[in-house]
């Protein structure tokens, strides 16, 4: 009987642990910890500008859906009262024309009624007009300012 060494049957996870405790005592130069710490800095930089970015452009797009309800809002508001004079100017006229004894008054008041209600539609067809302006100009408004302030901050971030 000779006396040989028991041979372990290599295998990867046996060839790992002899292996283990001569990359543990090698460090990773400097300079490669350096812009490795560098590169993850940076990364998160980016993270939070981009986040920052997101968010704001969801906060402006949030204002311009609260500016486009309420605009919506007055707008069929004024739409409602608009509706209701209508209403009223109509049945006045009914009224008045129930109440005709001649042609001639019927056409004087014809002719009254047909005077107001084109004036009443070009006041309103204005205030409708002048409402959807601001409306419109309201809605753009934070958009336009969180798009300009995400742009930038994006245009600093790159």
């Amino acid at each position: 009987m000779t006396d040989t060494p028991s041979k372990e049957k290599a295998t990867p996870k046996t060839a790992a642990r002899k292996a283990a405790p001569a990359f543990a005592s090698l460090e990773m130069p400097a300079a490669f910890r350096e812009i490795a710490e560098k590169g993850v800095i940076q990364a998160k930089e980016a993270y939070d500008s981009y986040k920052s970015m997101a968010e704001d452009a969801t906060d402006a797009m949030e204002d311009t859906f609260a500016t486009i309800n309420k605009g919506t809002t007055d707008l069929q508001s004024k739409a409602l009262g608009a509706a209701k004079t209508q209403f009223n100017v109509g049945f006045d006229y009914i009224e008045k024309m129930l109440g005709v004894k001649t042609l001639s008054e019927a056409i004087e008041i014809q002719s009254e009624f047909a005077r107001k209600q084109f004036d009443t539609l070009n006041s309103h067809a204005k205030e409708f007009q002048d409402l959807a302006s601001k409306v419109q100009a309201e809605t753009a408004k934070p958009f336009q300012d969180g798009m300009t302030k995400a742009m930038n901050q994006w245009k600093l971030a790159v």
